[in-house]
């Protein structure tokens, strides 16, 4: 028998895990992936509430045209590099060990309609988590990230990035078969091989900790927008220009994080159909847990609630949701979602005041942070023995490697094309200086007093 990571305890066959997928079990993983993307919707419209109004349109475009670099860099690339849990790879052996560090498959989806259904669903599933991964870093160089920089970005990510993740996570690569090859002891099911990997159905760490990292490094490379950080040790607030755009951003992406969670279980998990439900409720909890917890936070810290914040408490739930919804029981839910509401107002602060981080959406924390905290709480609650290590190592596999490499790449990509706009661009607003026209033309927007 295999440990699957369902509800606490339960035990399936494997040959019901192994099996092929169903004609009803593939219509509704497909109609769910037709709802997921959501959810990508909703983080763009929350992260274009949380920049300025002068650069609002500039925001929403740079969403669109990322997405659509990313999907043609990924479709003629990065599919390559991905592979699939059954095709080629690369392999090295080191210490004794198989090392199956990137796959090898078709160029620009040839064949792609020969595979099996399961594996389509996958390649769909890939394809939206890839755009949640590259608009991360969209919100977080908000007001000052050039457009044309912004889709080279996501195109570094699409083509090198995230098909390293993705393999390594989802498609038989040395994070899956952890187990198998390295000995930690685990009966958790990735790919629909029992291998004691990493475990990460929803993209925790494949989409949200990766986005998440790559946003540091622009971040890093991009610098503060002018008049964030005047004197050492001070920080202006410039808070967003909508909170009505935030908060329907949060209801927007609830309902594709619902499909999202739910579609990763049936594809990286092959969960039943019975199981579905605790998915789709365990998300919910952890949002909810979350925003009581960011709630009660800025309540104590501020006197009153603050908007923005508990918008990024409720989609930190979310984030962390991801790697732990199939594998939990609501108890555990909650307390992962009160956990990532708990630190996502301190830690922004803690960016913002000790590290001079500027960070308009909050990608680090809500991303970054709670997707790391998501990976770590599905070990821990796992009814898997030894997956916590797993966990562990999967982790630290992406801090070591992926945050050197987006930043050593970036850094490069910014040699040639620049991220940063010049000043003048910054203090007329990123509409006017990059679309020659501004999303709200019949007011005025007045100008910023850190432009004196």
């Amino acid at each position: 028998m295999i440990l699957t990571s369902l509800q606490a305890g339960q035990i399936l066959p494997a040959q019901i895990l192994s099996g092929q997928m169903s004609e009803t079990e593939f219509a509704l993983c497909f109609a769910l992936l037709l709802i997921a993307p959501l959810s990508v919707a909703g983080v763009a419209l929350i992260n274009t509430g949380l920049g300025r109004s002068r650069s609002a349109a500039q925001a929403l475009l740079g969403n669109l045209a990322i997405l659509a670099v990313a999907a043609i860099v990924f479709a003629m690339l990065g599919a390559t590099f991905t592979g699939s849990p059954v095709g080629a790879a690369h392999i090295f052996h080191a210490a004794g060990r198989p090392w199956n560090w990137l796959g090898e498959g078709p160029w620009v989806l040839v064949g792609f309609g020969s595979i099996t259904p399961h594996a389509q669903l996958a390649l769909l599933f890939e394809f939206l988590a890839l755009s949640m991964a590259a608009i991360i870093p969209w919100g977080s160089g908000a007001d000052r990230f050039r457009l044309n920089a912004g889709c080279a970005t996501a195109a570094v990510v699409a083509a090198i990035l995230f098909p390293l993740a993705a393999h390594w996570i989802w498609n038989g690569g040395w994070l899956a078969q952890l187990g198998a090859n390295f000995g930690i002891p685990s009966g958790a099911v990735v790919g629909s091989a029992p291998s004691g990997g990493f475990l990460d159905p929803g993209g925790a760490g494949v989409a949200h900790l990766l986005g998440g990292l790559v946003a540091l490094a622009v971040i890093w490379i991009a610098g503060p927008r002018r008049g964030k950080f005047p004197r050492e040790g001070l920080s202006t607030a410039m808070p967003g220009h909508s909170a009505v755009y935030v908060l329907f951003g949060c209801l927007l992406a609830t309902s594709g994080w619902l499909a999202w969670n739910s579609a990763g279980a049936m594809i990286w998990l092959r969960v039943p159909l019975s199981a579905l439900p605790l998915t789709v409720i365990n998300t919910l909890l952890s949002a909810s847990g979350a925003i009581a917890a960011t709630f009660t936070v800025t309540r104590i810290r501020f006197g009153k609630p603050d908007a923005s914040l508990c918008a990024n408490g409720w989609l930190a739930g979310l984030v962390a949701s991801c790697a732990s919804a199939a594998v939990v029981g609501p108890r555990a839910a909650i307390f992962i979602g009160i956990v990532a509401g708990i630190f996502t107002p301190l830690i922004v602060e803690v960016l913002e005041l000790a590290v001079s981080i500027d960070d308009p959406s909050g990608a680090i924390t809500v991303h970054a942070a709670a997707g790391l905290w998501g990976l770590l709480a599905a070990g821990i609650f796992s009814p898997q023995q030894g997956q916590l290590l797993a966990q562990l190592v999967g982790v630290a596999a992406l801090l070591g490697v992926m945050l050197p490499l987006a930043y050593l790449l970036l850094k490069i990509l910014d040699r040639f094309v620049p991220f940063r706009v010049d000043p003048d661009g910054e203090r007329m607003g990123m509409d006017l200086h990059e679309l020659g026209g501004g999303a709200y033309p019949e007011f005025v927007i007045h100008r910023d007093e850190s432009y004196r």
